[in-house]
């Protein structure tokens, strides 16, 4: 494994304009270890997220550059860099797993942008000593899938992570079965999960653990140490700051149709961004239960349950804390505040995707109704809303009427929702509706045609996709079978963690 102090084969001349930072190394070997991508054999440019490179401030003329596809498959070294691959420990599928760890991710360092620091990561930059075995690789597959729903979760207004660009490689690698390597680079304003708290917790290293809380919440919530939240503990306000995040993230899942499909703690960012995409799916049918990660074979990860996952996460978040925080009811008066703040945030946002712009009392059972009733008939959920926009807008509602097989429900429905005009004294605001439920997401045959068409060479199908997904609430006239309903073989579509 190469090390720092070891040169790479094609070191970096050319400047990127990037200013490094490198606060998280700063804190020392407790929190990872120094170290060097290995190499990605003749490798290629796959996508590029031009909104991504932007946001980082880069030279927008040196990405397209081989310097730029040389630093960005793990094959020179950024100057200012300095890589680490971090160790977290964390609970998956609902058991303590231990140390865990970055196996497949180099985090190179931390960059000054025009919207704050950001923290650039790769991954699929192959074995690192957290890999457990593991080659340390992503396939073209996974890194495409994260590629375009990193980039589409953004455009859609969701807290996650980004995506900068993807590398691929002719460099077999073995999953399911042989598929080509990638690596995906991402940026974070950081990467820091739940689980590095419960690492340093669980091993009794409460100093490491004071220092990662002071790092976070002195770069990240530096209300916690003047604000009132958590009685003036600045480590009980982070968990409830934390927790309310949250909530607010996992209702914009909820309201959009996203399953995220493996929310181990180690998966969980302490800023409330979607992070590691890899079983996840956008929901067809309206199916409350949908389970989209093959391996979840209890349905811990179900879509309906997210809300509680979540919770359950910052609970096992509060006990790493609680040697900080101190006694267990401060603990719990933090978390407290999930309880609140996901249903104000979920009925905040139903309430966009019904037009609605003043609460009332009768809003919940409008809602509530409408979701039965699209769960009842299994009604396709992005497809329902984006009529429903329209409907309201031209005041034709036929093309609604006819995602349902039963009518007569969702007549009644329609009446309680015009009521709700009368109630509140407005109309629902059509242009709000338009603005809030997509024309196109991510659905996973959409992602499945990319990424074969890719594995066959062809990078367009992708690029397109990328595109749309990059404006989702615009009307794309030539492209309308994108934002239309599923072929019927994309039920047979298998996701796994390996995905």
């Amino acid at each position: 494994m190469r090390r720092m102090n070891m040169p790479f084969d094609a070191p970096l001349t050319a400047s990127p304009g990037l200013h490094w930072r490198n606060r998280f190394a700063a804190l020392g070997p407790q929190f990872g270890t120094r170290l060097q991508a290995t190499p990605l054999p003749a490798p290629h440019w796959v996508a590029h997220s031009a909104s991504a490179a932007q946001a980082l401030g880069l030279d927008a003329h040196w990405l397209p550059s081989d310097e730029a596809l040389q630093a960005f498959s793990g094959n020179a070294l950024l100057p200012g860099s300095a890589p680490l691959a971090s160790v977290y420990s964390g609970h998956q599928f609902g058991v303590w797993a231990g140390q865990l760890g970055d196996g497949r991710a180099l985090l190179l360092g931390e960059v000054d942008t025009p919207h704050g620091p950001q923290e650039i990561q790769l991954k699929g930059s192959g074995p690192t000593p957290y890999s457990r075995g593991g080659d340390g690789r992503a396939v073209l597959r996974s890194s495409i899938r994260e590629f375009l729903c990193s980039e589409a979760m953004h455009a859609l207004g969701a807290p996650t992570t980004r995506a900068l660009c993807i590398t691929g490689s002719p460099l077999p690698v073995y999953r399911e079965r042989a598929e080509t390597a990638a690596v995906v680079t991402r940026t974070a304003p950081s990467f820091i999960r739940f689980g590095h708290f419960e690492h340093f917790a669980a091993r009794n290293q409460l100093d490491a653990l004071r220092q990662l809380a002071d790092t976070v919440i002195d770069q990240h919530y530096p209300d916690c140490r003047t604000g009132a939240a958590g009685n003036g503990n600045p480590y009980a306000a982070l968990l409830q700051a934390v927790s309310e995040r949250t909530a607010a993230l996992v209702a914009q899942w909820q309201a959009v149709g996203f399953c995220h499909g493996v929310l181990n703690t180690d998966n969980m960012s302490i800023l409330g961004l979607t992070l590691d995409y890899g079983p996840f799916q956008f929901l067809d049918a309206f199916v409350p239960g949908h389970i989209c990660n093959h391996s979840d074979t209890q349905g811990r990860y179900a879509f309906h349950r997210q809300p509680h996952i979540a919770y359950w996460n910052l609970y096992c978040l509060g006990q790493a804390l609680q040697p900080l925080i101190g006694e267990p009811a401060a603990v719990h008066a933090a978390l407290a505040s999930y309880k609140t703040e996901f249903p104000r945030q979920f009925m905040g946002r139903m309430r966009a995707k019904l037009g609605l712009t003043t609460p009332h009392p009768a809003e919940g059972a409008v809602m509530d109704g409408i979701l039965q009733l699209l769960a009842d008939q299994g009604v396709d959920y992005p497809i329902f809303w984006r009529r429903l926009s329209h409907a309201v807008a031209q005041q034709q509602f036929e093309p609604v009427r006819d995602l349902f097989a039963d009518r007569a429900p969702l007549d009644t429905w329609l009446l309680s929702y015009s009521e709700l005009e009368a109630l509140t004294g407005k109309a629902p605001d059509a242009d709000l509706m338009l603005k809030t439920n997509p024309c196109y997401v991510l659905r996973k045959h959409l992602a499945e045609e990319a990424i074969a068409a890719a594995q066959a060479g062809d990078f367009s199908v992708l690029h397109t996709l990328q595109t749309l997904l990059e404006r989702p609430f615009d009307e794309h006239p030539d492209y309308t079978a994108q934002a239309g309903f599923p072929p019927d073989w994309a039920s047979s579509i298998s996701i796994s963690c390996s995905s």
